[in-house]
């Protein structure tokens, strides 16, 4: 019950509803294909709601191509019998092999109805992207207009501020500026301070804290009719609790509490006046002044330029030398598990101030790196280092490489997508693997409810992976969509299967970490036209393979694509750079809190009941709260 609907029982609502209807192991499809646009933003937001637009989207792309190309590409493929063939197995399924382009005899005349197949997918996804990118828009408008109070709409991140003059502390500086600009709608600021070692020390007292609760409710647990007195419970102090003097734990972690309180106190003290930054939030009582003050900061602000990611890995000859020669497969395993993180970790290096930014960034960097090595380096027979070799040697040769390997790989990649949505979502539905764990941490773990709750906490939709993964499926299905039509199919369950079980699980498991309302679509857009055009480019170097004539014919698809991208990018793209003004100006329902809006922003390890802000003043400015609300 709890691992399954999680969200509805976090937000106080019945997880089962409808009766005994709902306890039909198919009700779920059901109420996951009634369910609105409106349900999944009430319950996971409009940043959820917008990657159903992205799986929905897909998925029409690939229904409207397979009604056109099935029917079609198939018969001219399996009834051409003359000349030399290429396979799209190796040999393996042969049967596969005459369903594909690569049964066509090189310069035929069929080649025309490839061609045009080309046309159709490419103008069926413009199309389609144009609508979902006006959809998704309007979404974000709505959303803004809404009547509620939402913190992040009355607080603005400012970056690369300028070296403090002489005289003048940062929050001086800060609040002497904005207050000069809006002095009717400044409230406060918080200037961003590096919380390294005040997270650590929290961290730890909270740590603390947990295990002195599960040590009085073991003592509470052993106090029996027989023996009231009970059994106070023991720890060792050294490594894991194995080691060490042994001490009563209920009296050693008061101690340690208390220890921390004293060190936690005096680390934030030294974090707010000591390891300030160069960006600072700044807070207006007026959502359209927060706006507009949004739009006039990201004309000024510098951009801050990216890191290289992957070719500091790739120049490391000991790095390369291993993952090449001695454990290529051990060492990719292990690097790809480990490179979400590290992503994210490099993207935050880069100063992106919020954690909905730093995934969308890392999101990007697992995109291309996963069609680099997986999709490209797999098609040219070779991982991503090998394939560096070969294009560093003759870089031209990157499009007849892809175009000759892609027939060779069809049936490897088919089965690949078939093998995502057949095991990916049948766990992703199941839930066992989050099943095993919860009852392992029940039973040898969790001592109060606050262990029960946190271990069976869902998390969220994992942007960051999950939206690259679904990305290389697209680029994965693009590609092969005219040269092996048969994978329109399996890219279609893939998302359709997608859109129905993650719908479910939006409704009723996850629960979001943060709303950016629909920051992420941009990129996503960007993303599925860099594989639309990776396709095209692919699709020229084969026909060219093929010794078609009229290959060039398809020179104008790639350039339409680049275009289409700068149209969106110069109509849609401001509206999710900054919020309009016309959404801000929308009435609220209530007054805003200016205070708790204010207090929602500091974090734990810096909010303490023993400071008073007059301690903080270096870092928490003090202005007058006597502002008007708009």
């Amino acid at each position: 019950m709890w691992l399954y609907y999680p969200n509805r029982i976090l937000k106080g609502l019945e997880p089962l509803e409808g009766g005994y209807k709902t306890r039909n192991p198919f009700s779920w499809i059901k109420e996951a294909l009634s369910s609105s646009e409106q349900d999944v933003i009430a319950m996971s937001g409009v940043d959820t709601a917008v990657y159903f637009v992205f799986l929905s989207t897909v998925f029409g792309i690939l229904v409207l191509s397979g009604i056109i190309l099935l029917p079609v590409l198939l018969p001219l493929a399996v009834t051409d019998d003359g000349g030399k063939k290429q396979t799209t197995s190796k040999g393996t399924f042969n049967e596969l092999d005459k369903l594909s382009m690569g049964n066509i005899t090189a310069k035929s005349p069929r080649l025309w109805a490839f061609l045009i197949s080309c046309y159709w997918v490419s103008l069926v996804s413009i199309f389609l992207l144009w609508r979902a990118y006006k959809h998704v828009a309007w979404l974000r408008s709505e959303a803004l207009k809404y009547p509620d109070v939402k913190p992040e709409q009355f607080a603005i991140v400012v970056r690369d501020i300028p070296t403090v003059p002489e005289g003048q502390t940062r929050k001086e500086q800060v609040d002497s500026y904005f207050k000069a600009i809006y002095p009717e709608t400044f409230y406060r600021s918080i200037i961003v301070t590096d919380n390294k070692e005040v997270n650590k020390i929290w961290e730890e007292l909270e740590g603390y804290k947990k295990k002195l609760i599960r040590a009085e409710a073991v003592y509470a647990a052993s106090k029996t009719t027989a023996k009231p007195e009970g059994t106070r419970p023991t720890n060792r102090t050294g490594f894991l609790g194995l080691i060490g003097k042994k001490v009563d734990s209920i009296e050693y972690y008061n101690e340690k509490i208390n220890e921390f309180v004293v060190k936690l106190e005096s680390e934030q003290k030294a974090t707010l006046r000591e390891k300030q930054q160069n960006a600072a939030l700044v807070f207006f009582s007026s959502r359209v002044v927060a706006a507009s003050a949004s739009q006039s900061l990201h004309s000024q602000m510098n951009l801050v330029k990216l890191l290289p990611f992957i070719k500091p890995i790739v120049r490391i000859k000991a790095l390369r030398t291993v993952l090449e020669a001695y454990l290529p497969q051990l060492a990719l395993m292990i690097f790809l598990a480990l490179l979400p993180k590290l992503l994210l970790f490099l993207s935050k290096l880069e100063g992106i101030a919020t954690e909905s930014h730093a995934i969308r960034a890392a999101s990007g960097k697992y995109f291309y790196f996963s069609v680099l090595n997986v999709f490209i380096g797999v098609t040219i027979g070779g991982t991503l280092f090998s394939t560096f070799k070969t294009i560093e040697k003759s870089p031209n040769k990157l499009v007849s490489l892809l175009a000759e390997s892609l027939p060779g790989n069809a049936t490897f990649f088919l089965t690949y997508v078939a093998l995502k949505f057949f095991a990916g979502y049948g766990l992703e539905l199941s839930r066992i693997v989050p099943l095993i764990i919860y009852h392992l941490k029940r039973k040898y773990l969790c001592k109060t409810e606050a262990d029960v709750r946190e271990a069976w906490a869902p998390g969220d939709l994992s942007y960051g992976t999950r939206v690259p993964g679904d990305m290389l499926i697209v680029t994965i299905v693009f590609c092969y969509s005219v040269i092996a039509p048969l994978i329109i199919p399996f890219g279609a369950l893939y998302f359709g299967l997608g859109w129905l079980i993650l719908r479910n699980q939006a409704l009723k498991v996850y629960v979001p970490s943060y709303e950016s309302y629909g920051r992420m679509w941009p990129h996503i857009h960007n993303r599925i036209l860099a594989s639309l055009i990776l396709y095209q480019i692919t699709m020229l170097g084969y026909f060219g393979v093929q010794k078609f004539y009229y290959t060039p014919l398809l020179i104008p698809l790639p350039i339409l694509s680049l275009a289409f991208g700068f149209v969106c990018a110069k109509k849609f793209y401001p509206a999710f750079q900054h919020p309009a003004l016309e959404a801000a100006a929308h009435a609220l329902k209530e007054v805003p809190n200016m205070e708790l809006i204010f207090r929602s922003f500091i974090p734990p390890s810096l909010s303490s009941e023993k400071i008073d802000d007059d301690q903080f003043e270096d870092a928490l400015s003090q202005v007058s709260r006597t502002t008007s609300v708009v």
